[in-house]
């Protein structure tokens, strides 16, 4: 048989890697849909969230890729630059294997195989008490990596970047500002000015999330941003920002920032009731060019006069846990005027609403809480109607927490009201034609089968990755690729169910799939009896 061109072969390995999803610009939103999987550590259902989707996919695909690079010589050439593509660590330490090895093998004369890199990923992790790193080792093979990406175009990084933010925002400004349209940073408060000079820096961006894991001192907020307090920043192509964590500062910040282009806005405080981000005043400048509104905060906010401020919303989401005021015994408030542009409506909170988890602890606790709580929920949703939103299609409870209660618990609880609240809901939400979901957008009632067909889980669970990788020994003579390991080591037999694919890889799925079907059912026997033997292949 003829060899194929390197070409034929390049494109057949582009399907084989199935990146085009890790590729798109962007950050997942609420409205992302998690999946149901068996956790064969303890045997149970779990929620898996579209983040940890996406590792999974970046396992999966390094695995994949690399393969193909041991197969043959001829695959090697042809793969090498599909293996450098998108950069994953699911362990920070493997940096420092990848900079070293980039360090060794750079020549002025050649190009760097980082020059294909265009994602860069680094998730978050639990050290090992083997590895000898250090974080400041681990900081400057990051800085060290990123410098050597001149094409980078996403840049996540997951954990807690602390001192090493500026010197990373420098290397990214420095050699991949051209290409770089999303990043995902994780920074402590104190950290915010920098934040800010950073943005300043990359005006080509199209997503920004970022994650505050500590408030912004309390003393002075605008003493301490210096320079940066005020600062009149322009963004002309950021369409995405989401906001998580200690947001009150940076909210204030952006507000009279220059966003001509932003359509999609996250805001997310976690539990905090002391940070109250001022959204109202924000979308006084940006809010009538908002497709997508996500607030997921503690304290209430002004829900009528938000969506005043955003006549253009097809899809808005809020705590239904929020005591809305004013309400009448029948519904909250939520709009002065039908909004006519809304069809898509996300729910967080709920957790009290179905009388399962948290909340039946709750109701014995504190059974006044629980009362107020699920009476908001009541009038909420009562309010989600044709009258205040006539486009409206689908409400969507967004909680996983909430859904995986419900799962053990089998639905909701007839003995706490549960049970009497879904059907209620249920049955209005039928009589308007609006599709009640839950987070998998699937229909809120669809539970997993207790013991489908094919129901284990083909891959581990991410912690078990995690240990397998950590007590894996690091080989001080592995060749180019081994220290190139920033996705973690698995087996073949340890991959997720292929996925169904789109219109690009759907034949090569379902060949894949026909080919491991046939391989589980061979007779080793008959082919023996029938293999022609083949004279060697020549080197």
């Amino acid at each position: 048989m003829p060899e194929l061109p390197s070409e034929i072969w390049s494109q057949i390995f582009d399907l084989a890697a199935d990146e085009d999803i890790l590729f798109l610009p962007g950050i997942p939103t609420a409205m992302a849909e998690s999946a149901w999987y068996r956790d064969i550590i303890v045997n149970e259902w779990r929620l898996r969230s579209p983040r940890e989707a996406m590792n999974v996919l970046q396992r999966r695909s390094y695995a994949t890729k690399k393969a193909i690079i041991s197969t043959c010589r001829q695959w090697r050439g042809v793969g090498s630059e599909f293996l450098f593509r998108c950069l994953y660590f699911s362990d920070p330490a493997k940096m420092i294997s990848l900079s070293t090895f980039l360090d060794v093998t750079s020549d002025p004369q050649t190009t760097s195989p980082t020059w294909w890199t265009r994602r860069m990923h680094v998730s978050r992790y639990h050290p090992s008490p083997s590895r000898s790193a250090t974080i400041e080792d681990m900081d400057t093979a990051l800085i060290s990596v990123v410098s050597q990406c001149p094409n980078l175009e996403i840049f996540v990084i997951e954990r807690p970047m602390g001192n090493a933010f500026g010197p990373v925002v420098d290397a990214l400004a420095t050699h991949a500002f051209r290409k770089l349209h999303t990043v995902q940073w994780n920074v402590p408060g104190e950290a915010l000015a920098k934040v800010i000079w950073a943005l300043d820096s990359l005006p080509l961006l199209l997503a920004v999330h970022l994650d505050f894991e500590t408030p912004v001192p309390s003393i002075h907020e605008i003493a301490n941003l210096g320079s940066a307090a005020n600062l009149p920043i322009t963004l002309p192509f950021l369409k995405q920002l989401s906001l998580r964590g200690y947001v009150e500062e940076i909210v204030e910040q952006c507000t009279d920032w220059d966003l001509p282009a932003l359509c999609n806005l996250s805001v997310d405080s976690g539990t905090s009731v002391q940070d109250i981000p001022d959204i109202v005043e924000f979308l006084k400048n940006h809010g009538p060019n908002l497709s997508l509104l996500d607030l997921n905060v503690s304290p209430h906010l002004d829900v009528r006069t938000i969506l005043d401020l955003c006549p253009n919303l097809s899809t808005f989401t809020f705590n239904a846990d929020w005591r809305v005021m004013p309400h009448d015994d029948v519904a909250s408030e939520l709009t002065t005027r039908p909004h006519q542009n809304i069809t898509t409506i996300g729910l967080h909170g709920l957790s009290h609403a179905f009388g399962v988890g948290f909340a039946a602890a709750i109701i014995t606790l504190d059974p006044v809480r629980s009362r107020v709580t699920c009476r908001s929920n009541d009038l909420n949703v009562a309010a989600l109607n044709k009258m205040n939103f006539p486009k409206l299609q689908r409400v969507r409870a967004l909680s996983r927490n909430m859904l995986s209660d419900l799962n053990k618990e089998n639905g909701p609880s007839m003995e706490n009201g549960g049970y009497e609240r879904w059907n209620k809901w249920w049955n209005r939400f039928a009589s308007f034609g609006i599709r009640l979901e839950d987070c998998t957008g699937q229909v809120l009632g669809t539970l997993p089968d207790e013991d489908p067909e094919g129901s284990q889980e083909d891959d581990e669970s991410e912690e078990e990755e995690e240990e397998e990788e950590d007590d894996e020994e690091e080989d001080d003579d592995e060749d180019d690729d081994d220290s190139e390991g920033w996705g973690s080591e698995i087996n073949e037999s340890s991959f997720p169910a292929l996925p169904a694919g789109n219109g690009r890889t759907m034949e090569l799925t379902r060949l894949l799939q026909e080919v491991r079907a046939m391989n589980e059912g061979r007779d080793e026997k008959l082919i023996a009896r029938i293999r022609i033997e083949r004279p060697p292949s020549p080197e």
